[in-house]
């Protein structure tokens, strides 16, 4: 079983990286290129492809001076938790905290809520479980939605690119059995509980995802209209769901301080932390605004269903569709790790791993069930992205700071900026996931509309 620290470590780990910072966790220290690149698989996702629509909901103008807006705040946040970790750890002459640790011991600096501390720490933790599930819900929902269309227009699937010459899609199953057949398949994905296993897969998986990532570019930059009318500023109503889809993307806060514990030259980290999110901001601006501009407000919940119907781009969704496949065992690792020992520590040996994977098989169902009563990619994203993603990524860290030089003179302008970025983390909870919800309550209604229409029309 794993030990206490490495299971601690493992909580914060986050996206296609979560395999790779485990193997930083357990390996040599990390030199400056190495972190850099972590940091940049820690936070691009899948949450990339969907930033096309959250672009279109907030306006061509709006949109990508918001996410450049939420960048600089997200790193802010990054470098507030690296600060407040630091300072805990010396304090309490320990070698490392993780997420949970330093909310844990922030509060304990604060006499009334000293005796609550521990419930810090189960909060974060639970924020990790919802978000890390969470992902796996969206890449149910992602894999059987650009599987369905390559199926559909597998027929008439042409090799020429510039026109798309296809013939017209032939309909299939609903997206919801494409989950039920692809839950088998991931059920036995997660009984491999040795994450050792998945290295090679893996990182063929991250090649693939990165190919992908580099033709969807190609045709995007090549592929841009010649006139562009498109809304400066959406609407007010769609704002919400623009945040959700935003901060889905830009939550990689998890793998921060693994990272930094494990760089060979600590007092470097602030300089990967900002080049790194440089990257991560500028990609998410340019794929946001390219892949708005080229497809306009036709643009899909992921941008690959956007992509022409020709063989290239159809290799291309199967490429990331392997990858997602990939990464779900990597995501599912985590509450994996949270919520299965305690129940397995509970029942003799002989049935110690039948229980164990009886559990990984009831939360992947779990999971396939979310996703097939949700079946929009796009409101998924936003749902998460709201509900987790805004407390890990910008409500927790500034009340971490607060918590943390609680007694030691923090300035009233800095208890201010942290008040006001928690504050819009929370507005953006509550106004993300109502619209989420009502959203999903609005398209599935209209759904079953059409379910009934059809039946009554045979």
């Amino acid at each position: 079983s794993l030990t206490r620290r490495r299971r601690n470590e493992i909580l914060s780990i986050h996206d296609v990286s979560t395999y790779s910072v485990c193997l930083v966790n357990m390996s040599r220290e990390l030199m400056f290129l190495q972190t850099l690149i972590h940091l940049l698989k820690g936070n691009i996702g899948t949450g990339l492809l969907g930033l096309p629509l959250a672009v279109r909901n907030a306006g061509l103008v709006l949109g990508p001076l918001s996410l450049f807006a939420m960048g600089i705040i997200a790193v802010h946040c990054m470098n507030l938790l690296v600060i407040c970790s630091h300072h805990l750890s010396v304090k309490l002459n320990k070698p490392f905290l993780d997420y949970g640790d330093a909310v844990q011991y922030g509060m304990e600096n604060v006499s009334w809520l000293r005796r609550h501390s521990i419930w810090g720490r189960r909060i974060v933790n639970v924020f990790l479980i919802i978000t890390q599930l969470g992902f796996c819900c969206v890449y149910f929902v992602f894999l059987s939605d650009n599987i369905k269309q390559v199926v559909e227009a597998s027929n008439g699937t042409t090799m020429n690119c510039h026109s798309n010459q296809t013939a017209v899609t032939v309909p299939s199953f609903d997206s919801r059995l494409y989950m039920l057949c692809f839950l088998p398949a991931v059920i036995l994905l997660v009984f491999t509980r040795n994450l050792k296993y998945l290295a090679p897969l893996s990182l063929v998986a991250n090649l693939a995802m990165c190919t992908s990532l580099v033709l969807i570019y190609f045709f995007c930059f090549t592929n841009i209209p010649n006139r562009i009318s498109l809304p400066k500023v959406g609407h007010a109503k769609d704002y919400p769901l623009f945040f959700g889809t935003a901060i889905f993307a830009f939550e990689g806060i998890g793998v921060v301080l693994p990272l930094e514990n494990k760089m060979q030259k600590p007092q470097s980290f602030n300089m990967v932390l900002y080049l790194g999110m440089g990257i991560v901001t500028f990609l998410y601006i340019s794929l946001g605004t390219i892949g708005y501009i080229t497809f306009g407000e036709a643009i899909g919940g992921s941008i690959t269903l956007n992509l022409p119907n020709c063989w290239m781009y159809q290799i291309v969704k199967l490429l990331y569709c392997f990858g997602i496949y990939i990464t779900f065992a990597l995501q599912f690792y985590v509450p994996a790790e949270i919520l299965i020992p305690p129940v397995v520590s509970r029942v003799s040996e002989r049935w110690k791993l039948p229980v164990d994977l009886l559990i990984r098989a009831a939360l992947v169902v779990f999971t396939c069930v979310l996703a097939i009563l949700i079946p929009q990619l796009d409101l998924v994203i936003s749902l998460v992205g709201s509900i987790s993603s805004s407390f890990l990524a910008l409500i927790f860290p500034p009340l971490l700071q607060i918590l943390t030089y609680h007694n030691e003179g923090l300035s009233p302008w800095v208890i201010v900026k942290n008040t006001l970025i928690s504050v819009i983390g929370f507005i953006g909870f509550i106004t993300g996931t109502y619209i989420s919800i009502t959203e999903i309550i609005k398209r599935n209604g209209r759904h079953d509309n059409l379910d009934v229409t059809f039946f009554q029309v045979q």
